[in-house]
């Protein structure tokens, strides 16, 4: 997906739910921090997103211009309603959200994770295709393992990720 597209998605997503703002907390959130990031990173296909006033709303988005919808069929790429839920975040994660609004979104705002949180997400979740993910955000510098560190320390999950952390920091 390229910025553009995510841009597309936002301008629709707040078209269908009447909201101005819209969370992006998927792999696609890193488009809010960088508009050209490593292609590696914008493999996917799907945004994941909900309104942020109204989340109950991410169903409606799902419905219109979901997976298989005629929006995705026509431009082949989608949004996938989701909840806040979704992510495991640290603490303040919305106090970092990215901001991403221009004149192709058309008046609605893109609140896209910051890259820290999108790592932390990422490693919270620890599928293979997450840590994947994580590895080539350290590789080309995006974020750095101090700065994740630094934040995890109230979730439950913060041992694990620590020690997930380590191991890919070892393999690089």
């Amino acid at each position: 997906m390229r910025r553009a597209e995510l841009e597309h998605i936002l301008r629709a997503a707040g078209a269908i739910s009447a909201e101005r703002e819209i969370i992006v907390i998927g792999s696609q959130a890193i488009l809010g921090s960088y508009a050209d990031p490593p292609p590696e990173l914008l493999v996917s296909l799907e945004a994941d997103v909900y309104p942020a006033a109204n989340p109950a709303k991410a169903a409606l988005i799902d419905g219109s211009i979901g997976e298989l919808s005629p929006f995705h069929d026509t431009f082949g790429y989608f949004a996938h309603g989701v909840g806040p839920e979704t992510a495991r975040l640290a603490p303040g994660w919305e106090g970092r959200l990215v901001p991403l609004s221009n004149e192709n979104t058309h008046g609605v705002t893109g609140l896209c994770l910051s890259v820290v949180d999108l790592a932390i997400s990422k490693l919270a979740a620890g599928r293979p295709k997450d840590l994947d993910y994580v590895k080539i955000l350290l590789a080309h510098g995006l974020v750095r393992k101090d700065e994740i560190l630094s934040l995890i320390g109230p979730l439950e999950e913060a041992e694990r990720i620590r020690a997930t952390l380590q191991r890919l920091d070892s393999r690089r």
